[in-house]
């Protein structure tokens, strides 16, 4: 029988909804939710501004996307789940996307030392590093700064001005900007604070004075350079531009500079050194055909890369497999104490790893370190080839083992009991029940993370470069380590180099994505047979 409902009686579904409906349009949580919607429109404001004064059109357009989507999903009561996927839809545009464009746009340009620059800007940045003082020329107070927030030992240099009439300038590499409120300065001009910038005291100066020797701001005819601390001159630059004939001459020397093929400017009779400055563009798939073409290239890479493939399975394989063990000889239930063992055990995992990697550095020391001294031996670990390898290999054990013991643990708890019970009836033993019915079951749970833990191997870079730092250096080479992967490899002809270069980085680390995800389809294809176990 129907239960009647008496009458202005609501019923107990509706006066649910409805105490849900409250709960949801509170003003609380509509005075919250809208504060932080102003907090993304002021955000993108303030991007939207910087954008346009930089010129960066694509900056405009995103951030007023980005903006708009996000009123358009949380200013209603609809589009329920984009409520939830928004947020990771932008933190995956944010770290994953655009890192992986940006990394394959670079790696088609020949960007790296001498050549970060568009070619105006290298003729810019020429002209004014030649400014020489003119006599009567006319002079500025001096304050050298940082923008606020960066580094004051790698952010760009800015010169804070004040000309002869008192007015206050911002010059950078782009040229003068003036500063029109907020200024603090000495009766002589000098200025000692300013918004968005943050003054170097003496000896930050003094660190950089390389830099400034060849820093200059460019204006109309020349440029304006330091004299000491607190001084600069506008002076006249000694290397002028043609623009019909794309030549830039030294007024001193006479020596005229043509444009090169590999965007640098070379003396148009072909002696004498070119001009540091170079200029990016793009280079087609060069940097990708290098690795493959060039004879010392092509052998590191593959060297590399074998080493790379057998370090990241061999560091699986062997941290698996004592994982494991530990986990079984754990998961006996007649051992005591299995809490404190289990606990002591994953210490090496919560023991940040560059700490343990110095520390295994030090003990891998030939004449002073722990493993010769205990064993009597007398091995090169870090400066023997294969002795380095094995080095790495063992810090690596004692690094992830850890992880997999955990997960191993997890997954044996995980096995249903009946289903050994039923093994033993049948009479098959501890190892057979092991490896038919226990291996199986566990390889349905860790298998995905075994091939997660293979593509964290290919690129751990902060091991390598922690114990070895990609060495030892065999043959006089300096690019090409014996323990080096394919990622330190990467880092090192991005930054190290004798010339950085950023383009050809960014092409291995192309390799290398490919690398790893053929290894990861080939490595889930695999596990696709575990799912028949359940």
């Amino acid at each position: 029988m129907s239960e009647e409902v008496s009458a202005g009686q609501p019923v107990r579904g509706e006066g649910l909804a409805e105490h849900g409906r409250g709960r949801r349009g509170g003003w609380g949580w509509t005075l919250v939710r809208w504060l932080l919607l102003a907090a993304v429109v002021a955000v993108a404001v303030v991007v939207v501004q910087r954008a346009l004064d930089a010129g960066a059109w694509w900056a405009v357009v995103l951030a007023a996307f980005l903006a708009t989507v996000t009123l358009a999903v949380y200013s209603t009561r609809r589009f329920v789940p984009m409520k939830y996927l928004w947020p990771g839809l932008v933190l995956l545009l944010g770290l994953q996307i655009w890192p992986l464009v940006y990394t394959v746009a670079l790696s088609f340009t020949n960007t790296g030392a001498g050549h970060q620059l568009t070619k105006d800007e290298t003729i810019e940045v020429i002209q004014a590093s030649s400014v020489q003082q003119v006599e009567g020329s006319e002079r500025y107070a001096l304050s050298v700064a940082v923008p606020e927030g960066v580094d004051a030992t790698t952010g760009d240099l800015v010169y804070l001005l004040t000309d002869p009439e008192g007015a206050h300038f911002a010059g950078t590499q782009e040229g003068l900007t003036e500063l029109e409120e907020g200024v603090e300065a000495t009766g002589a001009g000098k200025i000692t604070a300013a918004p968005g910038y943050e003054l170097l005291d003496p000896k930050e100066v003094n660190k950089r004075s390389k830099e400034l020797s060849d820093f200059a701001v460019p204006v109309e005819g020349g440029g304006i350079k330091a004299l000491g601390l607190s001084q600069a001159f506008l002076g006249s630059s000694q290397i002028t531009y043609d623009e019909a004939a794309d030549t830039l001459t030294d007024q001193r020397t006479g020596t005229v500079y043509v444009p090169s093929e590999d965007a640098r400017w070379v003396p148009r009779d072909g002696e004498g050194k070119p001009l540091p400055q170079g200029w990016k563009q793009n280079v087609g798939l060069d940097n990708y055909l290098a690795v493959l073409k060039d004879d010392t290239l092509r052998g590191g890479f593959l060297s590399i890369f074998a080493w790379n493939v057998a370090f990241a399975l061999l560091s699986v394989l062997t941290t698996f497999v004592l994982g494991l063990l530990l986990a079984l000889l754990f998961n006996d239930e007649r051992l005591r104490g299995k809490s404190l063992y289990r606990s002591l055990l994953i210490l090496p995992y919560a023991i940040p790893v560059y700490v343990s990697a110095l520390v295994w550095a030090s003990m891998f020391n030939q004449d002073f370190g722990l493993v010769n001294d205990l064993t009597g031996l007398s091995v090169d670990w870090l400066g023997n080839p294969w002795a380095a390898r094995a080095a790495i290999l063992i810090t690596n054990l004692w690094l992830g083992f850890p992880y997999m013991f955990i997960i191993c643990t997890g997954a044996l708890q995980a096995v249903p009991a009946d289903v050994k019970e039923a093994a033993a009836v049948d009479g098959a033993g501890w190892w057979r029940t092991v490896w038919s019915i226990t291996m199986p079951l566990i390889l349905v749970a860790v298998g995905p993370l075994l091939i997660a833990s293979f593509a964290f191997n290919f690129n751990n870079f902060g091991l390598i470069y922690l114990l070895t730092e990609g060495g030892p250096f065999v043959r006089g080479s300096t690019d090409i380590g014996s323990t080096d992967l394919l990622i330190t490899y990467a880092y090192r002809l991005a930054f190290e180099g004798a010339t950085p270069n950023f383009g050809l980085a960014s092409a291995v680390a192309v390799y290398i994505f490919f690398i790893v995800a053929a290894f990861g389809a080939l490595g889930f294809s695999r596990t696709k047979a575990l799912e028949e176990v359940n």
